[in-house]
């Protein structure tokens, strides 16, 4: 696990290359707010409870993040399956599209969408907005997704704010959200506005 130093040697490292603390955040696998303290360090201020997480031994390697992927469908469908192995979702709940949230989500967003035959859409998160009323949005150069029953699948949950937001997105634009697939939930969350949330890892502060 990196060192205090580490990290905000890293944080500063992306600074420097032009990423915002958004962007930082979502690198790290830490919250906005911690990579604020990392990159100001004020005095007298309180470290900010997190929990950083690397998982780069996993997502450097195309084979390893196949399977990553893999696991991530393989927990949703086991949840699905009646005691014979049967499939027990019903038609509504067979999803027509998955939804990567940019930049983690993407390429296990991908493999599930070519292991399962579906429609890939991509989400840009409000955070990374340039303009001067940050928004959400649907990359034009995939799938779009009115009336598509979808998947939502991210890395991690840190705060659970960018999933609020591509659920009401999505929502507000004709889709269904059936799920979100998570690799890490740093929050415990169970659901997101009614979506139900199916993570690998559960991380627990004692």
């Amino acid at each position: 696990m990196p060192s205090l130093e580490e990290l905000i040697s890293k944080a500063k490292l992306l600074q420097s290359e032009g990423h915002s603390p958004a962007q930082i955040a979502d690198e790290l696998c830490l919250s906005t707010e911690t990579v604020t303290w990392l990159l100001t360090q004020p005095k007298g201020g309180e470290i900010p409870k997190d929990v950083h997480i690397d998982w780069t031994t996993v997502s450097t390697y195309a084979p390893l993040l196949s399977d990553l992927a893999m696991m991530m469908l393989k927990r949703f469908l086991y949840n699905a399956e009646g005691a014979g192995g049967e499939s027990l979702l019903p038609e509504t709940e067979i999803p027509d599209a998955v939804v990567g949230i940019d930049l983690s989500g993407v390429p296990l967003a991908t493999i599930v969408a070519v292991e399962e035959g579906l429609k890939l859409a991509i989400y840009h998160p409000a955070k990374y907005s340039r303009g001067a009323t940050p928004i959400g949005s649907l990359s034009a150069n995939f799938s779009g997704v009115a009336g598509q029953r979808v998947i939502i699948i991210d890395d991690a949950i840190t705060t659970g704010g960018t999933l609020h937001e591509v659920v009401q997105y999505l929502k507000q634009h004709g889709a269904a959200p059936l799920a979100i697939w998570v690799i890490f939930d740093k929050r415990g969350i169970r659901e997101v506005d009614g979506v139900p949330v199916h993570s690998l890892f559960r991380i627990s502060r004692l």
